[in-house]
């Protein structure tokens, strides 16, 4: 008898354990954070880092961007023109705006200012003259520069918006969503210059027909300018961004923060003056509180749970790929090995070099992350390749560029040369005399200053490709481990040989 209470009693306690057992490992993880909402009719908070959306309100209905825009006019102007350019103001410039939409500084035609100034008072104030002078010393005119900006959103998959000038002032063609806002500005403030001046409080503009001796400039950006957590737009971190207004936009806002090494960046579409503030603060405060970011390379088995991956293929061994030092964003009550990984093959168009797959990370669906895997044997082989081709590069620009004079200008590949182009050959003389004879003297005059003008530009926009080359050179080679001494070293070898094989 005893023995049988004794095995009852053994096997009610066993299954009583094995339920606890159960209970402690079989749980749910937590439900992705929504308690939050905004007044605006659309707005979105992502993490910058990740990718990851954190909170989102109509984030793929079209709006009208107003002034937002000039986020994306400061990054191609930046892009294409250095800072120390001078531009001068057209009479186009100056008075080609919105009825009513005000003149910053009362700029005058003719008024000349860098390209840094204009910047300031173009992220800073707002100045919609500046965002026409902008496009006008970047592309030739303003339809050009939107061209421009259109091709920029393309390349970063923008497929919600449309621009149709470059300060956003209103037009039935111009309208963006929350969500391409937010690349957009994620690609902004991932250029370091876009972002310091966008972070400016003050600036001093120099003097100007109506302002002779300069002027101060102060953001207009109420939470970046609210230093005391007292104020009601204070919010911790926020130190770049950019606000909107046009009667049909209603008021826009993007605000950048940053907060123990996490970057989020909101978005306020057709929201109305202060509440658009304290939308923008509560979701950024939201996001940072809600969720945290965990390093992949930190915290992911993948590497360790086989030895061998099949890839485009090829069988690569595990010890020739490595992990990409990425980051997922999840609950700050959640765990990394909440998040559901899938390994991708199928790498978009602009994988960056050396990749051959990818880890993709979602929770609940929602997409939380990616990093990517390299083969670094192919890495090797690729900077390598870029060492030789930056050397070479570097060899044979120093034939062309001596005592800072510039080289003669090269063609680009997509042009012909002007004698060749739509039969501007020998055939194209006997013409060109039957055209100047019909349109006279003043058809010449147009066309000489077209092509004055023309030649100029292109020559200056070879200049500004050539220095760019350059810096995005030195740039790839200090990445791949090379020091000035060593890149002169490969340039003189390329030299060597090249006189060699002349020889």
């Amino acid at each position: 008898m005893r023995d049988l209470i004794r095995r009852i009693t053994g096997f009610l306690i066993s299954f009583v354990l094995t339920i606890h057992v159960g209970a402690m490992t079989c749980y749910a993880k937590p439900d992705w954070p929504a308690d939050t909402g905004i007044m605006a009719e659309a707005g979105i908070v992502v993490d910058m880092d990740s990718g990851a959306v954190l909170f989102g309100q109509q984030i793929h209905v079209p709006f009208p961007p107003a002034s937002i825009a000039k986020l994306l006019t400061a990054l191609v102007a930046v892009e294409n023109a250095s800072l120390d350019d001078t531009v001068t103001f057209s009479h186009d410039a100056i008075y080609n705006v919105e009825s009513g939409s005000g003149n910053k500084l009362s700029l005058e035609e003719g008024d000349t200012l860098s390209v840094e100034e204009c910047l300031h008072l173009l992220l800073l104030q707002s100045s919609n003259q500046c965002g026409n002078a902008l496009a006008e010393h970047v592309a030739g005119s303003r339809e050009g520069f939107v061209e421009l900006m259109n091709q920029r959103i393309a390349r970063i998959g923008c497929g919600e918006s449309h621009f149709a000038n470059p300060s956003g002032l209103n037009d039935d063609n111009q309208y963006v969503s929350a969500y391409d806002m937010a690349l957009i500005a994620a690609e902004a403030f991932q250029n370091e210059t876009v972002l310091r001046i966008s972070s400016t409080k003050q600036y001093r503009i120099s003097q100007t027909i109506n302002n002779p001796e300069g002027a101060n400039i102060t953001m207009e950006h109420r939470i970046l300018m609210a230093q005391e957590p007292s104020s009601e737009y204070y919010c911790q971190g926020a130190t770049a961004g950019k606000t909107g207004y046009t009667s049909i936009a209603g008021n826009t806002l993007v605000t950048y923060a940053e907060r123990d090494g996490r970057r989020l960046i909101s978005v306020i579409l057709k929201g109305s003056q202060p509440q658009y503030y304290m939308d923008s603060k509560t979701i950024l405060n939201f996001g940072f509180a809600s969720f945290k970011n965990e390093s992949v390379q930190n915290s992911e088995t993948f590497m360790e749970e086989q030895t061998e991956l099949e890839l485009q293929g090829e069988v690569r061994p595990m010890s020739r790929l490595r992990l990409e030092d990425a980051v997922i964003t999840i609950p700050a009550t959640a765990e990394f090995s909440d998040a559901e990984r899938t390994l991708v093959t199928q790498l978009p168009a602009d994988a960056p070099a050396g990749a051959v797959a990818m880890l993709q990370y979602t929770y609940n669906d929602r997409k939380v992350g990616s990093a990517y895997l390299y083969d670094t044997e192919l890495e090797a082989r690729l900077e390598a390749e870029e060492a030789s081709r930056a050397a070479a590069e570097a060899a044979g620009e120093d034939s062309t560029e001596k005592d800072g004079q510039d080289g003669p200008e090269e063609t680009p590949s997509d042009q012909t040369a002007p004698n060749q182009e739509q039969g501007q050959g020998r055939g194209f003389r006997p013409a060109l005399r039957t055209v100047l004879m019909i349109a006279g003297a003043a058809g010449l005059a147009a066309a000489a200053g077209t092509a004055v003008f023309v030649t100029v530009r292109r020559k200056k926009q070879e200049k500004l490709r050539r220095e760019e080359r350059r810096e995005r050179r030195r740039q790839r080679l200090a990445e791949i481990g090379y020091n000035e001494e060593d890149f002169e070293e490969l340039v003189r070898r390329r030299r060597e040989n090249n006189t060699d094989v002349k020889k």
